[in-house]
This record gives structure tokens, C-alpha cells and sequence, in this order.
């Protein structure tokens, strides 16, 4: 059966200013037995035929504007603001028009138009009411995922409640209503059942300190993208997930019909079979270094069905039975992509248990490395290593460590970056192992090439590669610029003193592995001429 398209709908986020900020209008649907029922949730609904006509009632408002936002013909659009003002009125008794309605003539007509009696144009009309559709401002463009029974393409407005109106809901589709404060109906405690439209929109208002200016802000936007999320599962059970997650681009990978199945969250020695040719199994070693634990890659099941692994993780027994339980077939090679200490150790116990061979390159500098590492067949990169049913390429990386290793599955088009490219934050650059201007120019070279997908170290599939790799090339120029802006004004530093500055966008915690990258930084701007060092204090170098 062919998907059904998504029907067009409106939803408004009534805010008003509290004593301790701003408030949000969210009602809770009745129980109906579907996934939204006693979801709370912002007023809202399909778009009706019937919404067209109210168009003529909008006063002066733009409705070539409108069209430009929205991305639409303008009858589209302004039927979405109608909608938007309609369901305010059907749902919680609130009225975007002028002049002002006495509540009593108001209540009157919410109850035709939930039943589709009367029309708002009917009721703009009859009362003689001019829409004030300049006051709800456009927000967001949130599309039901692939797979659920309704979908939905839903454009979300943002509104100031119409001063001297009392909100009720209807006691029919909606039995509760309340004002909150975006952090108070995020807090667990709480436990209100939100859905993650919802949910996110309150993530993005909790940053306003007054509804004026999250109104700002959304006037403000250039444009608005829409937001197609997919449907997995985890701990917090099935949910859509928004493009800007990390689980994101492997969810469309791995469920492209939408039924769900696919994860939101990394779990530890669970297996992930990625493709035919690779399984993903992360070990048990969350943290602020290594994000949701390091992740290691079985590679190949060809007609041998034999197996490779990239990157046997730290030295955790757990971790390795994990592995052996997860591959298919009997593992037979055994690579790494650098010698850090959560990549590597667990290569000896994998050995014993497999007898495969070790592959990889040693280091430069013994600093922070696993130093019981040795393989049998010593890589230097560029070559072409034949597994059964795959084929990779091998790529000299250094940067982060002066031994790091890509390697690139030819099959798929899809590399494993190991620490190079990690997802959701930048890495560590340490000297003197770690260079920053080795790192920058293999960030470009792996710009370069032709790739489908990343398989990084620590956290989900990335897509697409070139847009991963200009993002940290540009982070990095960036955090460059900010370490030549605060030499200037300065003047000669020690490096502990331009910490605060350069890296003010970082939380104090993080400092001191923080310092380890700038040192990368100064040493690469001093070798290019641009700063001097001395006596451990760092200039701008003179004209």
C-alpha cells in the first residue's frame, strides 16, 4: 500500500508574560486510543476547505508575505492562518480578530464550528470582524513521519494571547487546560505526555526571558525549514526523531519505511547491523571523552563469512564477548584506527580468543597511547586490504594522533573515522602527538573524495560527509580567529590566560582538555608565522 501524503493542518502557540517569564497555552486531548491521546498539547487542527473563504477578512494583511513564508500560493496560505485563528476559537475560546467579542456571542459559535455548521468567514461576517492575522507569527513546519497511520504537515504559528481573553478549552477533544512555563512542563517531574513537536518547541521557548522576544525571534528567522522526522525506538518508546538528532540520517539508513524499528540511542553490546557487510557494537564506556561509549565495526560476511573488526574498543571483558557473540562468522582480523586507549587495549583479548591478526600503526609519542599495541601487519596508508565480501581502502589521518587511520569501505562509500570525525563534538587535538595543522589539511583531503556515509568512533552514522567535514574545518578556523583576536588585545599571554577568552563558549569543566587543543592551535600559528612564542608567553607576531 503507497503512503498516504500528509494533510495540512495549523497549530498556535499561545504565549503571555508570567512573574516568572513567559507562559505557554497547552491543553490535553482526550483519551482516544490513538498514540496523541491524553498528549498535552498547543491548539490546533486540519486545514478545512472552508478556511479559503476567510482570507477576505484579513484586513490589509500580506498575502504575498505570507506565500513567501510558507513557501506556498497565497489562497494556501492564508488558509493556514485561518485554520490557525479557527481552532483557537474551537479549541480554547480565544479570538484573533477585531473589534473585541463578548465572550457569551463567542461560545455560541464554537460548537458549529468544531462541527463544520458555520465557517469562520460565516462568523467574521456575522459579527463584523476584521482577522488580526499579523499577530500570529510563522514558527515552525513539522511533517508527521513516514509509517504513522495520520500524517500531518502542520505549520506552527506563535501568538501573544488577544489581551482581556480568558482561555477554556472544549471538554470534548480537549478535558485540561494550563499556563506553563516551558521548563515546568519539560521537568520529568511533571510527567506530562508531550509529543516531540511539542516537546521541542518548549525546548526553544525556555530560552526567552519575555514573549516579546521569542516573537522577535521568529519574525526574525529567514526561513523556515521543514521538519520531517522519523519514527524509532528506545527508552522513552516510540518517537519521532528531528532531523537535528544524531540518530537521525541512520534511522532513514536502516528504516526507510517508517515501521519504528530502528534505535534513538546507542546501547551498549547491542549489536546494529548497518548493512549486509557491517555490524556495530559500542562498548560500555559512556562519558564526556567518548560520548555514548567507543563504537567498534564488524566488517565483511562475504561468501567465507568471515569477519574484521575496526577498533576493538578499550580493555573491557564484557565488550569482547560481546563482539564474539555478536560476529556472524569467526573473526580473523582485528585493525585499528589509532592507539588511544578506548580504541585499542581490548585487541590482546580479542586475539586470544580469535587468533586474528592485528593491523594498524604505532604512534610517534608514547603520550596517552595503548601501549600494548603491536601489530602484526604495520599499516602506513594508501593501501587496499581485501576482507571477505569487502574491500578497504586504508587513509593516513594523522591529527588527532599522529597513527590515526581511515578506512573506507569501497562497497558502500562509507568511512570509519574513527576519532577524526566523532559525532557531536569536536576532538581533542594534544600535542605533540596531536598537530592541528596535520588534522585541518586531512580534514580537507577527506573533503575531497567521493562518500556516501561516516561511521565515526563514538555515536551514530553521519550524512552527509562533506557538509561533517566543512563544519569542523570551519569550527576550527573559527576557535583560530578567536585565539588571534585575544593575542591582540592581550598582548603577550601565557596560554592559561587566553583560555577564558578563546574558549568562552565552553563549560569551565571542560578547560582543561579544552587548553590541550589551544596549545595545538598556538603551535600551528606559530610554525605558519603568524604568532611568537616565549618564555611560555604567546604574542602576534609583528608586522
Amino acid at each position: 500500500m503507497s503512503e498516504r501524503p500528509p494533510r495540512p493542518a495549523a497549530t498556535v502557540v499561545v504565549l503571555r508574560d508570567g512573574p516568572r517569564g513567559p507562559e505557554a497555552l497547552l491543553l490535553r486531548r482526550a483519551e482516544r486510543g490513538d498514540h496523541n491521546s491524553g498528549a498535552w498539547v498547543f491548539p490546533g487542527g486540519l486545514v478545512d476547505a472552508a478556511d479559503h473563504a476567510a482570507a477576505v477578512h484579513a484586513g490589509r494583511f500580506d498575502a504575498a508575505a505570507a506565500a513567501t513564508r510558507l513557501r506556498t500560493d497565497a489562497p494556501t496560505a492564508l488558509a493556514h492562518w485561518a485554520a490557525a485563528v479557527r481552532e483557537c476559537v474551537e479549541e480554547c475560546a480565544l479570538l484573533f480578530a477585531a473589534p473585541a467579542l463578548p465572550v457569551e456571542r463567542l461560545q455560541g459559535w464554537r460548537a458549529p464550528l468544531a462541527r463544520g455548521e458555520r465557517s469562520l468567514a460565516e462568523l467574521c461576517a456575522a459579527e463584523g470582524l476584521t482577522l488580526t492575522f499579523g499577530a500570529l507569527v510563522y514558527l515552525s513546519h513539522w511533517i508527521t513521519p513516514v509509517g504513522r497511520a495520520k500524517r500531518f504537515d502542520t505549520r506552527f504559528f506563535v501568538a501573544r494571547a488577544p489581551a482581556g481573553q480568558q482561555p477554556s478549552h472544549d471538554a470534548d477533544e480537549l478535558v485540561e487546560q494550563r499556563w506553563l512555563r516551558p521548563a515546568e512542563a519539560l521537568d520529568a517531574a511533571a510527567a506530562l505526555k508531550l509529543m516531540t513537536p511539542t516537546r521541542r518547541t518548549l525546548e526553544w521557548l525556555r530560552r526567552f526571558g519575555d514573549v516579546e522576544s521569542a516573537l522577535a525571534w521568529a519574525r526574525a528567522q529567514a526561513e523556515v525549514p521543514p521538519i520531517l522526522g522519523r519514527v524509532a525506538t528506545g527508552s522513552r518508546g516510540e518517537r519521532p526523531v528531528a532531523p537535528d538528532e544524531p540518530a537521525w540520517a541512520e534511522i532513514g539508513r536502516l528504516d526507510p519505511a517508517g515501521h519504528g524499528h530502528a534505535l534513538y540511542e546507542i546501547r551498549a553490546g547491542h549489536p546494529v547491523r548497518l548493512s549486509p557487510r557491517v555490524i556495530r557494537v559500542t562498548a560500555g564506556n559512556p562519558g564526556v571523552m567518548t560520548g555514548p561509549g567507543t563504537n567498534s565495526y564488524l566488517v565483511g560476511g562475504g561468501p567465507r563469512n568471515t569477519w574484521a573488526v575496526i577498533d576493538p574498543g578499550p580493555d573491557d571483558a564484557g565488550h569482547v564477548e560481546a563482539l564474539l557473540a555478536a560476529a556472524p562468522g569467526p573473526i580473523e582480523a582485528i585493525l585499528a584506527t589509532h592507539t588511544h586507549r578506548d580504541h585499542s587495549p581490548a585487541a590482546q583479548r580479542l586475539r586470544e580468543r580469535t587468533g586474528a591478526r592485528l593491523l594498524g600503526r604505532l604512534a610517534d609519542h608514547a603520550q596517552r597511547q595503548d601501549d600494548s599495541f603491536r601489530p602484526d601487519q604495520p599499516l602506513a596508508g594508501g593501501e587496499t586490504l581485501a576482507l571477505d565480501g569487502a574491500t578497504l581502502q586504508v587513509i593516513h589521518t594523522p591529527g588527532h594522533a599522529s597513527n590515526h587511520l581511515c578506512y573506507l569501505l569501497l562497497e558502500e562509500r562509507l568511512l570509519f573515522t574513527g576519532d577524526h570525525v566523532m559525532q557531536g563534538s569536536t576532538v581533542v587535538i594534544d600535542p605533540p602527538d596531536g598537530d592541528m595543522a596535520a588534522y585541518l589539511a586531512s580534514l580537507q583531503a577527506l573533503r575531497a573524495l567521493e562518500l556516501d556515509w561516516l561511521a565515526p568512533g563514538h555515536g551514530f552514522l553521519i550524512a552527509p560527509p562533506r557538509a561533517a567535514f566543512e563544519r569542523l574545518i570551519a569550527h576550527r578556523l573559527r576557535r583560530e580567529a578567536k585565539v588571534l583576536e585575544a593575542l591582540r588585545s592581550l598582548g603577550p599571554a601565557p596560554a592559561e590566560a587566553l583560555l577564558a577568552r578563546v574558549y568562552d563558549d565552553v563549560p569551565t569543566r571542560m578547560h582543561p582538555v579544552a587548553l590541550r587543543s589551544l596549545l595545538a592551535h598556538l603551535v600551528k600559528l606559530r610554525a605558519e608565522g603568524a604568532i611568537d612564542e616565549r618564555g611560555g608567553r604567546w604574542a602576534a607576531a609583528r608586522d
